[in-house]
């Protein structure tokens, strides 16, 4: 008698599910990425913004890219436990500049996703329009390659990532209407809590997603809106 390839008499067929038992094989379950958010705060600092704007300058920092490239930005960093925004805009500003200022008033906030160390982030970074009041610029940060107090009207071409330059048209923006009006035409501040829980940090900070290998579809901000 001929046999078929399953040991049985050929014809004779194996039943569906020992078929299927046959030829399944062992799934690897799926890789799942823990989410975490992050929330970081930094601010704008003009100099001489009660002034002509052609003599106002704004505090950036630089840091080097993995190509060697200058990357122009605002400071910023994240919100530490028992702090609220503009706190944080405050402090990081004066840790990454050197120098001191005020929150005058929201400019916006960015946020996007990215991949770091087998989690998945979602980060926001809320920026404010902020008024210079005494210092010297510093880059004794080691995160900061440079600091620099740059032209506001350079801007545009200074700043190396679109959403912060269009923080900077939004501040422009405010700023006439300062000149115009004064203080009391500016919004007013949105209410923050300080932060009651640590937050996990990445340690990509000086990195933004556009950088890494592995970048997340994701919601950004053109700093119109004020973010989660």
């Amino acid at each position: 008698m001929r046999h078929n390839n399953t040991g049985l008499p050929q014809g004779q067929q194996q039943p569906n599910g020992q078929r299927k038992a046959q030829k399944s094989r062992p799934r690897r379950p799926p890789d799942r990425l823990r989410t975490v958010h992050e929330t970081s705060a930094g601010g704008l600092v003009i100099d001489g913004i009660d002034g002509p704007k052609e003599l106002q300058v704004a505090a950036l920092i630089g840091r080097i890219d993995r190509r060697g490239r200058m990357l122009w930005s605002l400071p910023k960093g994240h919100i530490e436990l028992g702090e609220t925004a503009e706190q944080t805009a405050i402090r990081e500003v004066a840790e990454e500049t050197g120098v001191q200022g005020s929150v005058l008033a929201a400019l916006g906030s960015i946020d996007y996703w990215f991949v770091t160390e087998g989690r998945r982030v979602h980060k926001t970074v809320h920026h404010y329009l902020m008024r210079f009041l005494g210092g010297e610029l510093s880059d004794e940060d080691v995160e900061v390659t440079e600091v620099a107090w740059v032209p506001f009207k350079e801007l545009p071409s200074r700043l190396a990532y679109a959403d912060e330059r269009r923080l900077a048209e939004v501040a422009g923006e405010l700023i006439d209407r300062l000149h115009a009006d004064g203080p009391a035409a500016l919004p007013p501040l949105p209410r923050t809590a300080p932060r009651r829980r640590a937050q996990t940090h990445s340690h990509t900070r000086n990195r933004r997603p556009d950088e890494r290998a592995q970048p997340q579809p994701g919601r950004r901000t053109n700093g119109c809106g004020q973010g989660p």
